[in-house]
């Protein structure tokens, strides 16, 4: 914070921007890498943070690349991330956009029975050398967010394994296609715990070893587990490790760790949430109802879920002062506000922070997930900058730009003025 006041990247002109710690991608990546064995494939889920220069990195830290949009699709190929380096998830696939994964060889998870028709059709027209699989839905229950658990009865994800007749339809189904060699699963992520993941793990794994007996030979190769690993917003503390749940998954699934299977994970938040933070300038204070508030430049358009669902997104925040120094004091209840034009638009509520004055700083952390890189144009803010960082072993501070402050007149532009 010291340095980006110093360089001039957070100040009067410059009143809201996004952090991202480059070095601590780079040591989450190996973390994970060394909790699996070589066989498990690491795809990063792209929504999570799509920044041309973050998805960049994650692969030349060995990640390969999971989409869910032709945007996501794109942004990928853009970061250099080759087509059997890219898995295809969403529940909603044009013909377009199977025909391209086929013919690319990207790999393929069919979300649902019409959708396998269409890609029934065009492999009996054409060959493809994509990994094609079945999303399934092991159906194991909600978590504490529901938004973020997929695999209810009712989720709109997959194919419920255990709804009536179900699990012979996909066994009939494996049957007919020697070319489906996939089975995928996300049971959630934010609110999940490490049981409930794994135990959803296990019934699809037995599925999966269930269809090889029935077809009478090892036609699933590839299972897909998802991601899921909820991230730890109280502290600074990187809890649970990918090692916990490795070590999980060992008890709950020990067929992923044979060796007979290539496995694929699509961890996404847990890989780059407490690498980023966003800061922004504290514009006004006020006191209301005896209620101290501090109007900041933050608020729904970069914390959108933390704004709408407060008590699910919780996040921490700190207090600098103009020089980008941690502000000590007295903690002092107060309303954190941003600066979209409706009631709701509070980063946090009565949260006790050394009082806040005009010039100082708000930091939210454990936000390099969901938060800036996917910003909501709401009263057409414009987007915040991103800065990567690197620290030194002389503790000097190096800043790459990884998205430029959108102007004012490319937030016109961008609402359909034409030149």
């Amino acid at each position: 914070m010291q340095a980006a006041a110093a360089y001039g990247l957070l100040g009067e002109k410059h009143l809201l921007a996004a952090f991202i710690d480059m070095d601590g991608i780079e040591k989450t990546v190996a973390s994970l890498r060394a909790a699996f064995d070589d066989h498990f494939t690491h795809a990063f889920a792209a929504k999570a943070n799509c920044l041309h220069r973050v998805l960049a990195l994650l692969r030349q830290c060995g990640m390969g690349c999971e989409v869910a949009s032709p945007g996501e699709f794109a942004q990928a190929r853009r970061a250099g991330f080759l087509p059997h380096e890219i898995v295809l998830d969403s529940p909603a696939k044009t013909l377009g956009e199977i025909e391209q994964a086929l013919r690319l060889g990207i790999a393929l998870n069919i979300d649902n029975f019409q959708e396998l028709e269409r890609v029934t059709a065009l492999m009996a027209t054409s060959s493809s050398n994509s990994e094609i699989g079945i999303r399934i839905n092991p159906q194991v229950g909600v978590g504490t967010i529901a938004a973020t658990s997929t695999a209810t009865r009712t989720s709109k994800f997959g194919i419920p394994l255990e709804d009536a007749g179900q699990r012979t339809r996909l066994i009939q189904a494996y049957i007919e296609r020697p070319w489906l060699t996939g089975v995928h699963t996300h049971v959630g992520s934010q609110g999940c715990s490490l049981e409930l993941i794994a135990s959803g793990v296990a019934k699809v794994v037995t599925f999966a070893e269930e269809i090889n007996a029935a077809v009478g030979r090892q036609q699933v190769q590839v299972l897909d587990i998802g991601g899921g690993l909820p991230v730890n917003f109280a502290s600074d503390e990187f809890t649970p490790g990918y090692d916990e749940y490795a070590a999980l998954l060992r008890t709950h699934a020990p067929a992923l760790f044979s060796g007979a299977y290539r496995v694929i994970t699509e961890f996404g938040r847990s890989v780059v949430a407490k690498n980023g933070f966003i800061a922004a300038r504290v514009e006004y204070t006020k006191t209301s109802g005896d209620r101290h508030i501090a109007i900041t430049h933050a608020g729904a358009q970069v914390a959108a879920r933390t704004v709408f669902l407060p008590e699910m997104w919780a996040i921490r925040l700190s207090a600098f002062d103009a020089q980008g120094r941690f502000k000590r004091g007295e903690k002092i209840p107060q309303d954190v506000a941003g600066p979209c034009c409706f009631a709701g638009d509070i980063l946090a509520h009565e949260r006790p922070l050394p009082l806040l004055e005009p010039g100082d700083f708000i930091l939210a952390h454990d936000t390099g997930a969901y938060y800036f890189s996917t910003p909501f144009q709401y009263n057409s803010l414009p987007d915040a900058a991103v800065y990567g960082f690197h620290i030194g072993d002389d503790h000097e501070v190096r800043f790459e730009l990884l998205r430029a402050e959108q102007s004012i007149e490319h937030v016109v532009e961008t609402s359909g003025l034409f030149k």
